[in-house]
């Protein structure tokens, strides 16, 4: 949606008024590579996308703030003072969230606002549709406040915003790709102590395919959870024999060799493992990349699904359907499950001359095999967070 569109739609939703409408946005993000070890300590490799979430802003003349979107009928008007008073279980508790930790900071807001969202990130598909509302939204208010913006303040904050008030036990990485990005550059984000820095990520003729499954992802709360746990059961087990050992990830393949006679329990062997081997594919991968290695950063991509599915499965058929499709596909040089998994996305390194023949025969074979109809975004690495100028 052009900013003009997004003007009218303001005007309409809101009004006239003497105070100017600013527009932010922020992207959504996919990881490359790295999956389910942000929880346990290690590296991961984020990028954001060229689309994501636009913020239309203007300040009130009194005490209320009022959030509507252009994705979801439910809107909310609250008084300053009764901001994080309650949740709705909407999607509002995601701005409602960050306006409570901006309090908490003493960069609260000083007058009432309208904030209109337009998203086009699809909502449930893994893309951090979440995070993108939080960023956006603390940017934004940081920006109309004059208070300093920190990107790195910020994803924590947001990341605050979803655990502490929302509900949800998320990592740092997705509101950290969101806030951090930066064109043709993935982010090598260390969880545990948030270095990271820019990874030249430039694919020349070939592109990101990122593939929606539609399927409904009910089991990634339970499973999360699950996971989480035996992965704790498993650094509890190793510290007997490496007592210094604070994440899984910590440890080294070499180490990891060393461990049979320690992990005993299959599963928690199997957990433990993925971990160790994911880490190291992550660095191996930035090595490929520092050398545009992109043959080679495929074939990572390729092992990582393999073990988020055989090792740590998290995986379900319908990813595994789209993955073997689009290895298929003669232009595709590596293709993963990616997010939580049960359901979400995939993403795919694709030579853009077979791009139209893979977004075709993936997703006529997928719908044959599944009975779902699958959707594929053909994108590129973005900017994160930033404010729009009309005209620009």
């Amino acid at each position: 949606m052009s900013l003009q569109h997004l003007k009218q739609s303001f005007i309409s939703a809101y009004g006239e008024s003497r105070q100017p409408i600013r527009y932010f946005q922020a992207p959504g993000r996919v990881n490359l590579i790295g999956e389910h070890i942000d929880y346990n300590g290690g590296y991961v490799l984020p990028a954001a996308l060229e689309f994501g979430t636009t913020l239309a802003i203007r300040r009130r003349e009194d005490d209320l703030v009022v959030f509507k979107s252009l994705n979801f009928p439910y809107e909310s008007s609250i008084a300053l003072s009764g901001l994080g008073a309650s949740k709705t279980g909407e999607w509002v508790d995601y701005p409602v969230g960050v306006a409570v930790e901006l309090a908490k900071l003493g960069t609260g807001l000083s007058s009432g606002y309208e904030l209109l969202f337009h998203g086009e990130i699809p909502n449930g598909a893994g893309l951090s549709s979440s995070a993108s509302i939080e960023v956006v939204t603390a940017y934004a208010l940081l920006t109309m406040e004059e208070h300093e913006r920190d990107t790195v303040e910020i994803a924590l904050l947001s990341q605050r915003a979803e655990n502490q008030y929302v509900g949800v036990n998320s990592g740092i990485m997705d509101q950290f790709a969101v806030a951090n990005g930066a064109v043709d550059h993935a982010i090598l984000l260390m969880c545990g102590t948030l270095e990271y820095k820019r990874v030249p990520f430039v694919t020349g003729s070939y592109k990101l395919v990122i593939g929606n499954t539609n399927k409904r992802r009910g089991l990634v709360d339970s499973k999360y959870n699950e996971r989480r746990t035996e992965c704790d059961q498993a650094l509890a087990g190793l510290q007997v024999k490496f007592p210094e050992l604070k994440f899984l990830a910590d440890l080294t393949l070499e180490q990891f060799a060393e461990t049979g006679s320690v992990l005993q329990d299959d599963v928690l062997y199997r957990r433990a493992k993925h971990v160790v081997e994911e880490n190291s594919r992550v660095l191996k991968s930035v090595e490929a990349l520092s050398h545009n290695d992109l043959i080679s950063f495929g074939q990572y991509m390729n092992e990582s699904h393999d073990s988020l599915r055989d090792l740590y499965e998290v995986s379900c058929d319908e990813l595994d359907v789209m993955v073997e499709e689009a290895r298929r596909i003669p232009g595709t040089l590596g293709s993963r499950m990616t997010g939580a998994g049960f359901g979400g996305c995939t993403v795919s390194l694709v030579h853009e001359d077979d791009v139209d023949l893979f977004v075709k025969q993936v997703g006529e074979e997928y719908q044959r095999r599944t009975g779902i109809q699958g959707e594929f975004y053909v994108c590129g690495v973005g900017n994160g967070v930033n404010e729009l100028k009309e005209g620009n």
